[in-house]
């Protein structure tokens, strides 16, 4: 029987992956959307409607969810006789999703680690403090909730235990790398959610080095890297998700995360950071009115779907794992290059959104298929990568490695 879909979510990710589940519908049954604001899920409809994108006639359904009820949410779940739930939403509703999850027997899938509001940076390893939590919860229940399934986290976790499995004896390092060489036009966006992006970014950095945590602040290494198609760029270390299952469930002693920022986005980050216009926690006005200095941030700069009409270049994401095969040194870099004016054309977002929501629509392809239908809490290292990368190349995001002066596909 085919497994009806319900997509948590109104924003750009949330339309990749509304595209994608609706490009390969003979898997699936209904696809419900859902968000706070209804208004975003039925333009997602239209945009699905008017790129013909349904592999077969189907209908797609729109409701408003507020992602932190529980009870609405398995409501929705039960109505909707849903048996998997794309959660695309902020990490705020992480958590609660996932219960609404638990409690009615839907798949679960997400693409970030569950955030407090009121806390930043937290003390690692993140997912321990949220998600691993329930992982008993699933076990008994039978549930699989697979963790982190975008790119980073998601297809990097893939590669990374792809390269332990297939490429090394014996892995040394994993250095995660994301560049958007991209440009939008405008003086300044974030490619995400501004809330969630400038969360990263404000408090320390934590990377996993000598086989511990490792404590810096933000922008304080910068590191330049030569990648395929975008040459040359300047990188920082920055914390991030990934790591903190990676360092759990790889025995690697060194996992470290770095993210391409042009001078101009550092300028402008630091003025509103030294500022305190990011702060998470409110203030008053001289007229007594509180507000949180983030949102009203947020609130000013453009919304991150906006960009995708003018947005040209590429994205370059992958992982240079070094370490040792039959007694010889080996470096490898496995990754990928998208491109934001392709992404546009096809499903209507940005390149950003779309390497983010490619990959969970694929995880919940491979739960209908049974192939990843472990019952289980799991984040994506603790699955088989090749089918995972396999159907990712199929549908819109290939897999690339290079090894000196060889750079093939997988």
């Amino acid at each position: 029987m085919k497994k009806n879909v319900l997509i948590i979510g109104g924003g750009g990710v949330a339309q990749v992956v509304a595209h994608k589940c609706a490009q390969n519908n003979d898997l699936f049954g209904n696809i419900h959307i859902a968000s706070r604001t209804v208004a975003k899920c039925d333009a997602i409809v239209e945009s699905i409607k008017s790129k013909g994108a349904l592999k077969i006639p189907a209908e797609i359904a729109t409701h408003s969810l507020d992602g932190t009820d529980v009870e609405a949410t398995k409501s929705l779940i039960r109505a909707g006789e849903i048996a998997i739930v794309i959660n695309v939403g902020a990490p705020f509703i992480n958590m609660s999703v996932l219960q609404a999850c638990i409690e009615t027997g839907a798949a679960y899938i997400d693409t970030a680690i569950h955030e407090d509001p009121l806390k930043i940076c937290e003390t690692p390893p993140w997912y321990g403090n949220y998600e691993w939590q329930r992982r008993e919860l699933c076990k008994e229940a039978g549930i699989t909730a697979i963790l982190g399934a975008g790119f980073d986290p998601g297809v990097v976790n893939a590669y990374a235990k792809l390269a332990v499995d297939d490429y090394f004896d014996r892995v040394d390092s994993i250095d995660i790398i994301d560049v958007n060489a991209g440009s939008h036009g405008r003086y300044f966006a974030t490619n995400f959610d501004p809330e969630t992006n400038f969360r990263e970014f404000t408090g320390r950095v934590w990377s996993w080095q000598n086989r511990e945590w490792t404590k810096n602040k933000m922008f304080e290494i910068r590191r330049e890297w030569d990648l395929p198609v975008v040459g040359v760029r300047p990188t920082y270390l920055t914390g991030h998700d990934e790591i903190h299952s990676l360092s759990r469930n790889l025995d690697v002693p060194d996992i470290r995360f770095w993210m391409g920022f042009g001078d101009h986005y550092v300028n402008v980050f630091t003025v509103l950071n030294t500022l305190g216009l990011l702060s998470e926690q409110p203030v008053k006005t001289a007229e007594g009115l509180e507000v949180v200095p983030l949102k009203v941030v947020k609130a000013i700069l453009p919304d991150p779907s906006s960009l995708a009409p003018d947005y040209e270049g590429k994205t370059c994401i992958g992982d240079l794992v070094k370490g040792e095969k039959d007694g010889k040194p080996r470096e490898v870099f496995i990754y990928n290059v998208a491109d934001h004016k392709e992404a546009y054309e096809e499903v209507g977002s940005q390149g950003i959104s779309y390497t983010a929501g490619v990959p969970a629509a694929a995880a919940a392809m491979l739960i209908a298929t049974g192939e990843w239908d472990v019952k289980v809490m799991a984040n994506v290292e603790e699955l088989p990568p090749r089918p995972f990368l396999d159907l990712l190349g199929r549908i819109g995001l290939p897999t690339r490695v290079r090894e000196g002066d060889v750079d093939q596909a997988l």
